[in-house]
């Protein structure tokens, strides 16, 4: 009896097989093109909705 063979993980940007240089990505692109969402604030984690105007305390 063979084990199974484990699954190909991909790139969370473009979908394509890993390269471990890379992981979790597949190239240089996908991993700045990552980068640059999270400087551009294109990924945002759940929260509270700021209220500018409650700040003033």
């Amino acid at each position: 009896m063979t084990t199974p063979a484990p699954p190909i993980r991909k790139c969370p940007i473009c979908r394509k097989p890993r390269v471990a240089e890379y992981t979790p990505f597949c190239s240089a692109r996908c991993r700045d093109r990552d980068l640059v969402n999270w400087l551009e604030e294109g990924y945002t984690l759940p929260g509270p909705v700021h209220d500018p105007e409650g700040d003033m305390d």
